[in-house]
């Protein structure tokens, strides 16, 4: 139903429903869709693309999976939906290589569409043209960013590209390009099919619609739930969750994948919201929840987060490529240091250095796993609460 309304709006039209309904990016930066749709609509080419992230790198995190595997066919229409907002002729799924149910199923169901006339020359019979194709990725966590995606996409090595231009004029082969996650784009059939008020009407604030949150670590009932926003994290924890699988207390949860911050138990009444996530400090990405009872050692999950960025640097920018390896060693000398004022002062200038200085996220995130663990776990650095950075707090 969504698709066979979208043939019957102009491409503003459909760019207005979706800015009305006030869906925004799934995939970590919830940046607002309509925005970046009605950019590259306006934006003058002969040639268009619209790409879909399914490169779903980030610990606890299965949603897009979900959809790929069990419902493709809302994906597949929410991205001829989008071809037909921007002006795109030229589709691109790409999808993680660890996910080969999901390449077989995206594959038959793409099948499927052409033989049915969906995609193809003309869309459901409209004259209006829309093909589409699955890309496979190479195991790398940083094409997940957008603009290493689409390097990758076009045969080089992934790595960061320098912003401006933003994808949405020059984008897959220069061309303007739509990039969305795959629970943003499969939420647009909805959108146009039940109307921009009736998404618009779930959520809080800024944070329209509702969200599939991944429910995983140490929790007795792991698994999914899609609410709207605006739900506690201590009911999805407790009451979805079960609370923690040990029988322990839960100490932190770590939302928005390896790079973001740690809660801990005295913020389990934040709502899931993103702006009230940034106000404490930490994000909420992709929506997955990593749980961790009072067993968790949190200079050891701070040096991990060190470690994870060294190893997956694409290596274009130095804070991120250096910085991340000085990073675990700086922290291995503050746990070891019997005076820990000078290595404390040292890691929090390298965290700064790696928050401004970074290319991309990669880099400029990593510092908010280290930042709070040291905030509200000073103990396990063997430092007293007053040593703990302030910010964010």
């Amino acid at each position: 139903v969504g698709l066979q309304r979208a043939l019957e709006m102009t491409p503003s039209a459909i760019v207005e429903a979706i800015t009305t309904s006030g869906l925004r990016g799934r995939g970590g930066a919830a940046f607002p869709t309509g925005i970046k749709w009605r950019t590259v609509l306006n934006t003058q080419a002969t040639q268009k693309y619209v790409v879909c992230n399914a490169d779903e790198g980030d610990s606890g995190t299965f949603s897009d999976r979900m959809i790929m595997e069990d419902d493709p066919y809302t994906l597949i229409e929410g991205m001829i939906i989008a071809g037909l907002a921007v002006g795109a002729t030229q589709g691109y799924l790409y999808l993680r290589f660890e996910y080969p149910d999901a390449w077989q199923v995206l594959n038959e169901a793409i099948s499927t569409a052409y033989a049915a006339g969906v995609l193809g020359a003309s869309v459901l019979g409209s004259g209006r043209h829309f093909d589409l194709e699955v890309r496979l990725g190479a195991g790398a966590y940083i094409c997940g960013e957008e603009t290493s995606l689409l390097e990758s996409l076009e045969g080089r090595r992934g790595q960061i590209r320098f912003k401006p231009p933003l994808p949405a004029i020059a984008g897959l082969f220069g061309q303007p390009t739509a990039i969305n996650n795959v629970i943003s784009l499969a939420t647009v059939p909805v959108i146009l099919a039940r109307g921009a008020e009736f998404y618009r009407d779930f959520g809080v604030g800024r944070s329209r619609g509702t969200l599939p949150i991944q429910l995983a670590g140490n929790l007795a009932r792991g698994g999914l739930v899609e609410k709207a926003f605006g739900v506690r994290l201590d009911e999805l924890l407790y009451e979805y969750g079960g609370g923690s699988a040990s029988g322990r207390p839960l100490r932190t949860v770590q939302a928005g994948g390896p790079l973001g911050s740690y809660l801990p138990a005295a913020h389990f009444d934040t709502l899931v919201d993103y702006e009230a996530f940034a106000a404490r400090g930490a994000m909420l990405g992709h929506g997955g929840l990593v749980a961790f009872d009072d067993t968790v050692n949190m200079a050891s999950m701070a040096r991990y987060a060190f470690e994870f960025c060294a190893l997956e640097s694409c290596g274009k920018c130095t804070p991120c490529r250096i910085g991340s390896t000085r990073g675990v060693e700086v922290i291995d000398r503050l746990l070891a240091a019997h005076h820990k004022t000078r290595e404390l002062t040292l890691l929090n200038d390298l965290c700064e250095t790696l928050q401004h200085g970074s290319l991309c996220a990669l880099g400029g995130l990593t510092p908010l796993p280290v930042q709070s663990a040291l905030r509200y776990f000073p103990e396990d650095f063997g430092l007293p609460p007053s040593a703990a950075p302030a910010r964010g707090a």
